[in-house]
């Protein structure tokens, strides 16, 4: 569950390393309930670039779109099991949804195939 104000890891060779989130697109409330929106696995978010390598590409003075791949809290799948990480993880995107880095680091949720960021799957080393 990514919020607002939430520190997230970026996980591509873009140069950005953290990265904190200014507002959640995708992702959901709940009605008549606590209605802060949250985002999961597969959501994409806008981010301010907090610490980066100096030799990073991009203006880090703007704010990026994001699509989180990693998340602590657990995500439940149809089947029944659970799937959570060690570290909140997102990879920087361009508005059509395609990677701005060449390279992303780590493991990937299976639940971003089923979002159409199939360009992300494919760049990823393990698929969990």
């Amino acid at each position: 569950m990514i919020q607002q104000e939430t520190v997230i890891d970026i996980a591509d060779n873009t140069g950005a390393k953290t990265a904190l989130c200014v507002r959640v697109l995708g992702g959901s409330t709940a009605s008549g309930k606590f209605t802060r929106r949250v985002a999961g696995v597969g959501d994409v978010i806008i981010v301010a670039i907090k610490k980066s390598l100096p030799s990073m590409t991009l203006d880090d003075k703007k704010t990026h779109r994001c699509v989180i791949i990693r998340t602590k809290y657990p995500t439940r799948r149809p089947d029944g099991s659970y799937v959570r990480f060690d570290s909140n993880a997102a990879v920087l995107i361009d508005k059509d949804g395609n990677p701005l880095g060449t390279r992303i680091f780590g493991a990937v949720a299976r639940e971003l195939r089923e979002k159409n960021f199939m360009k992300i799957v494919s760049l990823a080393s393990e698929v969990v």
